[in-house]
């Protein structure tokens, strides 16, 4: 056939293969043009999409492995030994963890009492409504505790007379001397960053005023940090103005983004609260303190 000018069938094929090649390329060129993505592309696009979700959901694992194991720890004072007293200011006393879900009757006493003592003026006529809200908080799984008890050498007359029969609720040996506050936290996630939200800070009036509130602060953002949580996060009412300017100014906390006047002013003239926070990465400041995202790793 090729002597007599005609092509042979292995030619035929090879040009047919060519010419099919050729289609193809010329189709991709023109949707290149158009705009329109070439199948190389979109199987690119694919993989991209699946290694972006691959990682987003790895992120997410890890952030619940690090609250789990946050949340499991049954003593978060134990890592920091020169925390577990404080001694200053004619103050003496010593602290002891606890959750939620363990608490003796006296124990929720003390609490609901000191709540209510506290809490009743800054919250005005939302009080009752509240103070049902904090009782199913305060027996929650996952809700930890740092009880701060007196030194027993205190002078008897300055013991104070809250609760007078349950002073020693945790019928425990080692809880020497009567309990004067207590700190409320848990381990959780607040726009998919994960933090140590502070529920409750509350300390009896004559303990106030003497750096102790500062120093469980410190505590709880160190215990914050050894657990690589993004931010220390906490709920102030409005009406309370020294507590407000106890974060702000002496401790530096900012009115974070997720707080009802960030989100939108309008609803938050209404709300009786701002959210405020302190963050320790890059990630948490942007997310949480600042309003631009930036994607990073968790990292200790």
């Amino acid at each position: 056939m090729e002597q007599k000018g005609l092509p042979s069938s292995g030619s035929i094929t090879h040009n047919i293969k060519r010419e099919k090649t050729k289609q193809k390329e010329t189709a991709w060129e023109a949707m290149e043009q158009k705009g329109l993505p070439s199948s190389g592309s979109i199987t690119h696009n694919i993989k991209r999409e699946k290694t972006k979700r691959k990682e987003i959901l790895e992120k997410k694992k890890a952030i619940d492995e690090l609250i789990k194991a946050a949340s499991a720890e049954n003593d978060h004072l134990a890592s920091f030994p020169p925390f577990r007293c404080y001694d200053r200011n004619g103050l003496s006393v010593h602290f002891k963890s606890g959750r939620g879900d363990k608490l003796p009757s006296p124990s929720k006493q003390y609490i609901q009492s000191l709540l209510k003592l506290n809490m009743e003026g800054p919250f005005g006529s939302e009080w009752p409504t509240e103070e049902k809200v904090k009782c199913r908080e305060m027996v929650s799984s996952e809700a930890r505790y740092i009880f701060v008890h007196e030194a027993t050498n205190t002078d008897a007359n300055e013991i104070s007379t809250l609760l007078p029969r349950e002073r020693n609720f945790t019928g425990s040996s080692e809880d020497k001397g009567p309990i004067v506050g207590f700190v409320h936290y848990r381990f959780t996630l607040e726009e998919e960053i994960p933090v140590l939200y502070v529920y409750e800070l509350q300390l009896e009036p004559r303990v106030q005023g003497k750096g102790l509130g500062k120093f469980l602060m410190q505590l709880i953002e160190l215990i914050a940090r050894k657990n690589c949580m993004g931010a220390v996060v906490l709920t102030v009412q409005k009406a309370n103005m020294s507590a407000m300017n106890f974060y702000i100014s002496k401790l530096r906390y900012n009115i974070s983004t997720i707080s009802p006047s960030k989100v939108d002013p309008l609803i938050g003239i209404e709300k009786s609260y701002e959210i405020l926070c302190k963050a320790f990465n890059h990630e948490a400041k942007a997310i949480l303190e600042e309003e631009i995202y930036v994607t990073q790793d968790i990292h200790c």
